[in-house]
């Protein structure tokens, strides 16, 4: 009896370890997210500008494409 509870000990220590390992991959990936996020929103800004600078009536991201 005391060999099983210590191979379920060791066996809940590793899933824990998992689960705290995963939590950080998780954390990681969303702090990625985030950023990429923050990147892709300030390239669509600056297009948007260049655009608009570059004196088109309709940004190019507004328009239909020409299958339409």
């Amino acid at each position: 009896m005391t060999e099983r509870l210590t191979q379920t000990e060791e066996q809940l220590a590793h899933l824990t370890r998992m689960v705290e390992d995963l939590s950080d991959v998780v954390a990681r990936q969303t702090q990625d997210l985030e950023r990429l996020n923050r990147r892709v929103a300030l390239l669509m800004e600056r297009e948007a500008e260049r655009e608009l600078d570059a004196g088109t009536t309709i940004p190019l991201a507004d328009q239909r494409p020409p299958h339409w």
